[in-house]
């Protein structure tokens, strides 16, 4: 025990003058202390040195005071404690700042544009009206040309009229994009990229986790905008189909609206609009004015709440994957959940 703990067991002896032979009468306890502290003998530095094994005890000298625990830089237990915790805060600033600088790449990611935006104005003009004008003018003429007109043909025929029908819109809507963009070949890396590579295929499953979100919009949407009076153009043809239960038809239908929609819509809106709009906006930006382009593109109020959410769900992973393939994948489930609704 130290000598600091000692004066605060035990107070110090009384001084007596040397030349007084007199003695005063002494508790036992005080005069086995002061003894003690007489004639206790020089400490060395072996016996000042507590032996190997013994740890002092702890000793308050104050009334009601608290023990402080005591620990030693040598305690590799408490040292590791201590470390513990002061890893703690690096860590958690650790992954803030990586997930700022997550957020902070895709919002500055941007594609080079060799193209400016006339020419985005071109496409997306050209792209619509040409859509419209061979479903509308030369499908019908070329049909009625041959003797025969939609409503006259069968659940098959009308099936099969779609598919075709589809398909021509959708090749020319490349014509159009081969075309306009022709002077700028050879494109910069990264414009319509398919890849099988990858892992893209999980951003496509986080995407159909929001599918639910996507039908609960659809039906707020029905709900804010009433059913209009007249058929819906393209709709009837198929749930015509669907309750004939003409197997065939129905096949010929699913590839419409999982196949030939998906990529020819995707090449247009994510392949080339969304990168495009990243010249003049930041990525976050493009991808929620390409889906609200989406969107406007079907021309169907009823439906533009659920396809403005779809389309930004897409176009974040396109934009993750840089992948056309990611975002068609997507698309194609979408429309392969609403078409399998429509089957109940």
């Amino acid at each position: 025990m130290s000598s600091s703990a000692a004066s605060c067991l035990a107070p110090p002896p009384p001084h007596l003058p040397c030349s007084s032979r007199a003695t005063l009468p002494l508790p036992s306890s005080l005069l086995s202390t002061a003894a003690a502290a007489r004639f206790r003998p020089p400490r060395t530095a072996a016996a000042a040195a507590p032996p190997k094994g013994w740890r002092p005890a702890r000793v308050s000298c104050f009334r009601q005071g608290q023990d402080v625990p005591t620990t030693s830089s040598s305690d590799d237990g408490a040292s590791a404690g201590f470390d513990h915790i002061s890893l703690r805060p690096e860590s958690s600033r650790g992954i803030k700042r990586s997930l700022q600088e997550r957020i902070f790449r895709f919002q500055t990611q941007r594609w080079t544009v060799p193209w400016a935006g006339d020419t985005i104005v071109q496409v997306m003009i050209l792209w619509i009206a040409t859509f419209w004008f061979v479903g509308s003018w030369i499908v019908p003429f070329l049909a009625h040309a041959a003797g025969f007109s939609k409503e006259t043909l069968t659940h098959r025929g009308q099936a099969l009229y779609s598919l075709l029908t589809d398909i021509t819109e959708g090749l020319a809507g490349i014509a159009i994009l081969h075309h306009c963009l022709g002077r700028f070949r050879p494109l910069p890396p990264g414009w319509f990229e398919f890849s099988l590579k990858g892992r893209w295929y999980l951003d496509v499953a986080l995407g159909c986790l929001l599918f639910p979100l996507v039908n609960f919009l659809s039906h707020i949407n029905i709900n804010l905008v009433p059913m209009s009076s007249g058929p819906v153009a393209g709709v009837s043809s198929v749930e015509q189909s669907i309750v004939a239960r003409d197997p065939v038809a129905m096949v010929l239908y699913a590839v419409v609206v999982t196949v030939c929609a998906p990529i020819w819509e995707e090449i247009v809106f994510r392949g080339f609009l969304l990168p495009s709009l990243t010249r003049y906006m930041p990525l976050p930006w493009s991808i929620l004015v390409s889906a609200a382009a989406f969107a406007l593109a079907h021309f169907n109020a009823q439906r533009v709440m659920p396809l403005v959410f779809l389309g930004v769900v897409m176009g974040g992973v396109f934009a993750r994957s840089r992948n056309l393939l990611a975002s068609m994948v997507l698309h194609s489930l979408w429309n392969g959940f609403v078409f399998l609704d429509l089957m109940k």
